[in-house]
């Protein structure tokens, strides 16, 4: 579980998060929604370390990584996996080879298990056999399981993942999604995904934080969500052709 408490972040005088307090819940696909420029991904880089809070706590199980020392920080980080949204994989590493990244930077396991450990991630998300292959030689929706793989091939505690959709078609885009929501219950990772997909809201939406002008305006489920009476929260999703169709749906079932 990761907690935030009265999370604050400035950039000179100018105030972009503000008195966030949210929980992020264990085993669960926690999402992060919000208009462009509403302070999300400056939020996820506060909650990585990428970016230094103002004031506030950021609790990685009760363990405050604001006041960590660099040593202990390192420590978190080894804890963490990550997926980014343009999938970052090594043009010049072999699949096989940027799964193992991670583990020959942090593991002290010999090669060969190192070795079986990648395969095994790799089979995980169902790319068995694309070992010896580059990522310039794969599908952008291959590219986005490789990344999938790497990032949990040290078994971290937290899984972070940044628009981990863009740039995909809508049935790769779910394919995704899904991967993702079963290995977060499978390994009981506390995962939170920054995202636009109004899809991934009504698909794997279990807990969602929805960010409006560096406030939190809402929390909730994905069955709750439909049923909010938070202005901002209706506004911004009810301007996707998706939300309307279904909240249309369950007024006529009414």
């Amino acid at each position: 579980m990761i907690e935030l408490k009265h999370l604050y972040k400035s950039f000179e005088d100018k105030d972009v998060l503000c008195d966030i307090n949210a929980v992020f819940e264990k085993g669960k696909t926690n999402l992060i929604i919000g208009q462009s420029g509403s302070g999300k991904t400056v939020l996820i880089k506060n909650i990585v370390g990428l970016f230094q809070p103002t004031s506030g706590q950021i609790l990685y199980d009760g363990r405050d990584f604001v006041k960590m020392s660099k040593r202990e920080r390192v420590m978190i980080r080894r804890e963490m996996g990550m997926i980014f949204q343009s999938a970052a994989l090594f043009d010049s590493m072999s699949v096989l080879e940027n799964v193992m990244f991670p583990l020959d930077m942090f593991s002290d396991k010999n090669e060969a298990d190192r070795i079986r450990r990648a395969k095994f991630c790799l089979e995980r998300v169902n790319l068995q056999g694309a070992e010896d292959k580059f990522p310039g030689e794969i599908s952008g929706g291959m590219q986005k399981r490789v990344a999938i793989a790497r990032a949990i091939a040290l078994n971290p505690q937290y899984l972070f993942c940044d628009e981990p959709n863009s740039g995909l078609d809508p049935k790769t885009s779910l394919v995704i999604d899904d991967l993702i929501h079963d290995i977060t219950q499978e390994y009981q990772m506390t995962t939170i995904i920054n995202t636009h997909d109004m899809n991934s809201v009504m698909g794997i939406g279990e807990n969602i934080l929805f960010i409006c002008d560096g406030h939190k305006e809402w929390q909730g489920s994905k069955d709750q969500i439909m049923t909010s009476t938070n202005e901002k929260l209706n506004s911004f999703i009810f301007a996707s052709d998706l939300f309307r169709k279904v909240k249309e749906a369950q007024d006529l079932e009414q």
